[in-house]
């Protein structure tokens, strides 16, 4: 796509951001799905946290939820062309990585 068919979507594409919108930080979303909509339920976890906080549910099309897979894959592709790769963990998951118990030999 050329820079000025970019701008031109980018100017359709334009939305309104209220001036008194809270950003919310989330590291985990659960998903789930019906036949007609994507649920996307997007929480915080915090060391000691018995159960993680759900900070906004999210519900989509399934339509919007693959343009929106997409257009994440896309940034994440651009996002780690200029930044370098973003390293997963191996075996275990992100969350187990993140928020394992304390190991008592750590102390």
């Amino acid at each position: 796509m050329s820079q000025k068919e970019e701008n031109s979507v980018q100017k359709l594409l334009s939305v309104e951001i209220p001036p008194d919108l809270e950003a919310q930080y989330a590291n985990m979303v659960r998903i789930t799905h019906s036949f007609s909509e994507m649920v996307f339920d997007f929480a915080r976890m915090l060391p000691g946290q018995k159960k993680p906080e759900v900070e906004a549910r999210i519900l989509m099309s399934p339509l919007s939820a693959k343009l929106f897979y997409r257009a994440l894959g896309d940034n994440l592709a651009k996002y780690e062309q200029k930044f370098g790769e973003i390293k997963s963990p191996g075996d275990t998951s992100l969350a187990a990585s993140l928020f394992r118990p304390p190991n008592p030999s750590d102390g």
